[in-house]
């Protein structure tokens, strides 16, 4: 008896191969979408621990007449203290604040769990560094950069801000501010040298598109509650 022919036809893996690549030409347009629809709102790259801001950026920044600096969360230590990625962040808050470009910093972050908690962390450091109590305000529902902008919006009524990541990070939440009506400003916290920053950036890609898609949709985020007025 003849045997089968189990092989792959020729015409269906040059099928597959057309529909891998028009998706990888899918991505990389998306991406390239997000990327280039924001990165004009970015006003100032902190790109060495010593940098400080140009009289230029720090006159656009000001200008927004922003209602908070927010800063996105990121991992802290076993002890709480920010990790060295959240550190620059809070770094460059903390400079933007004590130059007068708002009047609030807005911590937004991860506590899902009673053992971890970024926020805490991040308004501890803060409040080292000299910021009021009464001039910090915490997001403990931001567990991802979708619902930190959602909520900065919907929650703390926020429609001014100057957003403060690396600048990988930024283009995905400017592109967010701008779906959520909320007009910002982005400051890249990029002081240092980070391990596995390639494969972040990498991950980035594919984030940024699946916001994007999550955008247009508008999902609710895990938690909404009470609304909190940044001026209380």
């Amino acid at each position: 008896m003849k045997k089968k022919d189990r092989s792959i036809p020729a015409r269906l893996v040059l099928m597959l191969v057309k529909i891998a690549i028009l998706i990888l030409i899918g991505i990389v347009i998306a991406d390239l979408y997000v990327v280039k629809s924001t990165e004009d709102q970015i006003a100032a790259v902190f790109d060495a621990p010593e940098y400080s801001m140009t009289d230029g950026e720090l006159d656009t920044m000001k200008a927004l007449d922003a209602d908070c600096i927010m800063v996105l969360g990121a991992s802290v230590n076993g002890d709480g203290t920010p990790s060295p990625i959240l550190r620059d962040r809070l770094d460059v808050a903390i400079e933007l604040y004590n130059r007068g470009v708002a009047a609030k910093i807005l911590l937004s972050g991860d506590n899902g769990q009673m053992v971890y908690n970024e926020v805490q962390g991040m308004k501890n450091y803060a409040m080292d560094a000299g910021v009021p109590e009464e001039d910090i305000f915490m997001d403990h529902a931001g567990f991802s950069t979708y619902e930190s902008v959602y909520r900065a919006g919907y929650i703390f009524g926020v429609e001014k801000m100057v957003v403060v990541t690396q600048e990988y990070h930024l283009y995905r939440a400017l592109y967010g501010c701008d779906r959520m009506g909320i007009k910002a400003l982005g400051a890249a916290s990029d002081q240092h040298d980070y391990s596995g920053r390639e494969k972040r950036e990498i991950r980035e890609v594919l984030a940024r598109d699946k916001y994007l898609v999550k955008w247009i949709f508008k999902p609710k985020p895990t938690f909404l509650g009470e609304k909190i007025s940044l001026s209380q």
